[in-house]
């Protein structure tokens, strides 16, 4: 009989966890541009990288997006490629849309990263690239939010 109220119990508890949900703001699952392909010859050509996560807010506040910065981290390379693994490109504060996210609403927050590419003034002979793992870090008025982008954002040699 013991046993049978404790797997009731559990069982209640459970049902519970899964009734409640979340009551907390929450954004995740961000993702990138997966490439763009550098010109020939060019130096520093500035170019848009564009980011996406989804924000869900089932508060009965509104949540204000105060700012989105990026880090760009290059993670894997493959050919002659100027910078090495491991090496960070700090964009700094990015354009951002929404602002706000209203109360019990889902949102998909849009962010615009400026970068940069070089390439040398003749065709790669085989297919370089670098491939960049991306981190926003999120300030909002529920919290701060720290997120790597699901998948990698790679620059082609063209």
């Amino acid at each position: 009989m013991i046993s049978a109220v404790r797997a009731t119990c559990v069982a209640l508890l459970a049902a519970g966890v899964v009734a409640c949900g979340s009551s907390a703001f929450s954004i995740g699952s961000p993702s990138v541009d997966a490439s763009h392909t550098c010109p020939t010859g060019a130096s520093n050509a500035p170019y848009e990288l564009h980011a996406n996560a989804s924000a869900d807010n089932p508060t009965s506040q509104t949540v204000d997006v105060r700012s989105v910065s990026a880090v760009m981290v290059l993670a894997a390379v493959r050919g002659a490629w100027q910078q090495k693994v491991g090496s960070e490109y700090d964009a700094g504060s990015v354009e951002f849309s929404p602002k706000t996210i209203s109360a019990s609403s889902k949102a998909e927050l849009k962010v615009t990263i400026p970068s940069a590419c070089t390439n040398g003034p003749h065709p790669a002979a085989t297919a370089d690239y670098g491939d960049y793992t991306v981190t926003l870090t999120v300030v909002t008025s529920a919290g701060t939010f720290k997120l790597t982008s699901t998948n990698k954002h790679r620059i082609q040699a063209g």
